[in-house]
Order: C-alpha cells, then sequence, then structure tokens
C-alpha cells in the first residue's frame, strides 16, 4: 500500500526547483519539490527542507536561499543537482550570483532571489518562510517541470508510510 500513498501524493500539482544556497565561500543547490508562495504582499515563499539536509546548515548561516524553476525537459538536472553534496554540483553549469549570494541557475525558467524571514519545523523537514528580493524570468515560452515527470528519481516513494494512521 506505501505504492499507493505515494501515487496519490504524486498527484499534488507540484514544480521542480534547484535550490541555490551560498555563506561565506561555500556553495551549494540541489533539487526540491516542496516550495510555494505564501504571499502577495509582501512576496513571500516557503520552502520545506529536511532539517538534516547538508544544505540546510548553509541556509541557515546566511539566512538566504534561491529557487530555480526548471524547464519541462530538464530532467537531466533535476537529477544532477539531486546527486550527494559531496559533489560540485555548480561546477559543470552555468550560473551566477544573485543579490543575496545564493547560485543563480543561466538556463532555467526564471529564478527567485529569497531572504529568510521566519522557519517553523514541520515533521521531519523545517518550513523556511522567505521573503522574495529579486527574481526573473529567463524563458517566457517554456513550461515548468512538473514532479510527476520525474518518476522515481528522489526514492520518496519509499520514504511514505504504508497506510495511513488514522488519526
Amino acid at each position: 500500500m506505501g505504492d499507493s500513498i505515494a501515487t496519490l501524493f504524486q498527484r499534488l500539482t507540484q514544480g521542480v526547483y534547484v535550490v541555490g544556497v551560498a555563506h561565506g565561500g561555500a556553495r551549494n543547490a540541489f533539487t526540491a519539490a516542496w516550495v510555494m508562495q505564501a504571499s502577495f504582499d509582501p512576496l513571500l515563499i516557503v520552502l520545506s527542507i529536511h532539517a538534516r539536509h547538508s544544505s540546510y546548515v548553509l541556509l541557515q548561516q546566511s539566512g538566504a536561499f534561491s529557487v530555480n524553476v526548471l524547464k519541462k525537459g530538464q530532467l537531466h538536472l533535476a537529477a544532477h543537482f539531486g546527486q550527494a553534496a559531496s559533489a560540485d554540483k555548480l561546477g559543470s553549469v552555468a550560473w551566477t550570483e544573485g543579490r543575496t549570494g545564493a547560485p543563480l541557475l543561466r538556463d532555467c525558467l526564471a529564478w527567485f532571489d529569497c531572504r529568510v524571514v521566519s522557519e517553523q519545523p514541520a515533521g521531519d523537514h523545517v518550513l523556511a518562510l522567505a521573503r522574495v528580493i529579486d527574481g526573473r524570468l529567463l524563458d517566457p515560452e517554456a513550461e515548468p517541470m512538473l514532479y510527476r515527470e520525474t518518476g522515481a528519481l528522489d526514492g520518496a516513494s519509499a520514504l511514505f508510510p504504508e497506510r495511513f494512521d488514522g488519526a
């Protein structure tokens, strides 16, 4: 039944993003799907990140992150940035530094540069609420990649419980 819950949750419409973080000379970027707009005024975005994710430390230290929206057909980038943090993932792609210092991909649909305003524990993740301080639409003709298109790329289907807890 674990696959059933995973299949159910794949029906939630989510994009695929590369989140960039930086502090001092350290930089990293990772694939994420749990990003959403939270407010119009001020412009706020929420990122859900696992508290033990290696990039979470950089996010906490800098108080900032970028969200790079992947295009349909960029599954190779989703897989590339889904690698372990020990790999130099930014070394083989074109990027620039945002106002916050976070990496902004040059070949994506759009990017947002964000400053964290608060955090909230959320189960095995942390919700980072951030103000969007800059952004750009790079390819207005492109369609965003959907999380469902990544299939089992991230192995998340193995993390779902086998049944609902009934609470």
